[in-house]
């Protein structure tokens, strides 16, 4: 059936505590929020699918205040693009950063996000010892990628002389066809003196990257710079004081969790996962793809998908644990 203008993606930009968000939409029916890309699938599925460009990304708003990345801002924003698309709830889903901003946005707004879903990087509750402290306690002599971007400036100057072959050495690094073998020095951890891209794979790219897309991801990082999504990792610390109320705080609504065996944050945060009867009591579907590494909607994409659209399914279903 050929497509009429209602089925096709559709651009807007709305206003946001940031400034302006651009999200992207397509489909009608129950409003879910993607900080990813799943838009055709979900559309065809009977949902309206809206993926944003996160604060600092794409064509969004870029404030020049590192503090203006903290999770209390994001969480507004998602919030503020619900309210500008005229629905009173959505269910929300993020992939690595996105995944934390979804489950926090889902902790601090229960009354707007009525279920979350997880990809790649398990749900953590706030609280703890201090990041900044623990990500400078790993690695030994070699220094923990988060700590390495704390510095405004410093991995700036590593990755945007060539944005282009840094993000296929980092897409390389993470995928699990193309990540370094068992044994070999970790992409994730700085040697002394060094950079992170010394780790990436060099001249290979994973099976789901071509280099058109490659081309358009490096094109919108070579416009907007990297210092947006960086900020992000500088604000840790003060999303652990801005989140003091909550922290140990479980996610009661109905969520899904996707993460990849050979992912790192599924490998490091295994503990986090066993204690989701904990943390997260309405989980209603948990998956580790095996094979499979850190990008696992790229890397899976027919399997993610499906998974994604019977968790949306099982939301409205008699047996559901209720929004």
């Amino acid at each position: 059936m050929p497509q009429t203008p209602a089925d096709q993606p559709h651009h807007r930009l709305v206003p946001a505590p940031a400034g302006r968000i651009h999200l992207v939409e397509q489909g009608s029916g129950p409003l879910v929020l993607l900080v990813l890309h799943q838009l055709q699938a979900l559309a065809a599925a009977g949902y309206r699918a809206v993926a944003l460009d996160v604060r600092g990304y794409g064509r969004s708003s870029k404030p020049g205040d590192v503090a203006a990345y903290r999770m209390l801002d994001l969480v507004a924003d998602n919030v503020a693009v619900v309210d500008a698309l005229g629905e009173p709830s959505a269910v929300i889903v993020g992939h690595d950063w996105g995944a934390t901003i979804a489950a926090t946005s889902t902790l601090l707004r229960p009354d707007v996000f009525r279920a979350v879903g997880l990809l790649s990087v398990p749900y953590t509750p706030p609280g703890g010892p201090r990041p900044s402290e623990v990500f400078a306690g790993m690695g030994g002599e070699e220094e923990f990628y988060v700590s390495y971007f704390q510095s405004p400036g410093r991995a700036e100057a590593e990755v945007e002389p060539d944005v282009r072959g840094w993000l296929a050495g980092f897409y390389a690094a993470l995928s699990a066809d193309t990540m370094p073998a068992p044994g070999a020095p970790d992409p994730h951890f700085v040697g002394r003196g060094g950079t992170l891209r010394d780790r990436f794979p060099a001249d290979r790219l994973p099976h789901w990257l071509g280099e058109t897309e490659l081309d358009v991801f490096a094109g919108e990082f070579e416009r907007t710079g990297l210092t947006g999504a960086l900020n992000r990792y500088r604000n840790m610390d003060r999303d652990w004081e801005d989140l003091a109320a909550h922290h140990g705080a479980p996610v009661a609504q109905p969520s899904l969790f996707v993460g990849g065996a050979l992912d790192a944050s599924t490998i490091w945060l295994a503990d986090a996962i066993k204690a989701y009867p904990t943390t997260l009591p309405g989980l209603t579907s948990s998956h580790v793809l095996d094979g499979c590494g850190h990008w696992i909607q790229q890397e899976r994409p027919e399997e993610v998908n499906r998974l994604l659209i019977d968790w949306l399914g099982s939301l409205d279903s008699p047996d559901s644990p209720g929004v």
